[in-house]
């Protein structure tokens, strides 16, 4: 199945969460925080008011609270609106 996004929406595929924290700590898995790195997997094709700056394989950060969680074929998704995308990592 694919996922085609509509207007200024974006499909992410949330990158993993840290296991570890930098001093060495290993975090059980309530602990973790929610991930809020992503990478683009769709992009939609923009409205007249919104040209689309992101594009499919871009490494972003979004909003932690945005976008409507999807489960499709075992893979979770974000599809968020293009202004719920903080920065490119580039």
């Amino acid at each position: 199945m694919k996922l085609v996004p509509l207007g200024d929406r974006v499909v992410l595929k949330p990158l993993a969460a840290e296991e570890t924290t930098k001093s060495g700590i290993i975090l059980p898995g309530q602990n973790k925080e929610k991930p809020q790195q992503a990478e683009v997997v769709a992009v939609g094709p923009g409205t007249e008011e919104v040209k689309m700056e992101v594009k499919k394989g871009d490494q972003v950060i979004y909003s932690k609270y945005s976008g409507n969680e999807v489960k499709i074929d075992d893979q979770d998704y974000i599809i968020v609106k293009q202004n719920d995308i903080l920065a490119i990592i580039k």
